[in-house]
């Protein structure tokens, strides 16, 4: 009886479908409760990007998923809110945060610099731009996760290595950029996700990678198993692959949040 937490909304002008169309699917495939966690505004001027909500919608937002809480009763339905972490933006973050009931809020990096967003297809010529590309990719957004991570302003951290998604790798052992998000992440207690949606983009992966998994469970980090649904037959997609994934590392409890407080469920 698994919880999907990382579920977005038409506000984010990239998802389809209401939120009892996603509770009447994880009913379905037997998942124990869900959470809506879309894209939080970002301050300054708008549109940011457009692939998130307007910060006039998030009132709008919060009452859509507490009215579906309401509706679905007794199945639980929680509020979150998914934060990109770009460094200086960090009082945003907490001003956010004071704004809602929330039950968690997810971190996540996909900016680089103002206006490159690593997993967007636009850019994707920017990996194949000379031969040390990826590895100073990688390098950037691996710093800036670990920042996220040890901020303190999450409760768990989406798709950890959001930087493979077009399947481009630095050659060698890749720990070395693992290892300070995993001592950071074993410091602050945050949790973090094991993403199904890798299985449906190029790399052709769960996020994280096996090594990376590993090296979480070896530093006792609690695991939350999310699907980043856009759709609601994406609800739990591919749980049995992540289950098969986090079981095999070692894990035998995923995270559960409500009120911001987190308590851990078995696998079992």
């Amino acid at each position: 009886m698994l919880a999907d937490y990382h579920l977005h909304t038409p506000l984010c002008h990239h998802a389809t479908g209401e939120p009892l169309e996603y509770v009447a699917v994880a009913r379905a495939r037997g998942l124990a409760e869900i959470g809506f966690s879309d894209h939080s505004p970002m301050p300054g001027l708008e549109p940011f990007d457009d692939w998130r909500m307007a910060r006039a919608d998030l009132p709008r937002y919060v009452d859509m998923i507490l009215a579906a809480r309401e509706a679905a009763a007794p199945f639980p339905v929680r509020l979150g809110l998914e934060c990109d972490f770009i460094p200086g933006q960090e009082t945003w973050i907490e001003q956010v945060a004071r704004m809602a009931p929330w039950d968690y809020l997810i971190g996540s990096v996909h900016y680089l610099a103002p206006g490159w967003d690593v997993d967007n297809p636009k850019w994707i010529g920017r990996f194949t731009a000379s031969d040390t590309a990826v590895e100073e990719i990688w390098v950037g957004y691996w710093r800036a996760y670990e920042r996220c991570v040890a901020s303190g302003l999450f409760d768990f951290v989406a798709h950890p290595d959001l930087a493979k998604k077009f399947g481009f790798r630095p050659p060698g052992d890749l720990r070395r950029f693992y290892e300070p998000t995993v001592e950071a992440a074993a410091r602050t207690g945050v949790a973090m996700e094991v993403s199904t949606a890798g299985l449906h983009k190029p790399v052709g992966e769960l996020y994280p990678a096996p090594e990376l998994l590993s090296m979480m469970h070896a530093a006792t980090i609690p695991v939350v198993i999310s699907s980043d649904a856009h759709a609601p037959g994406e609800v739990g997609r591919d749980f049995d692959h992540a289950l098969a994934a986090v079981r095999a590392a070692g894990f035998t409890h995923t995270a559960r949040f409500e009120g911001r407080r987190r308590r851990l469920e078995p696998l079992f």
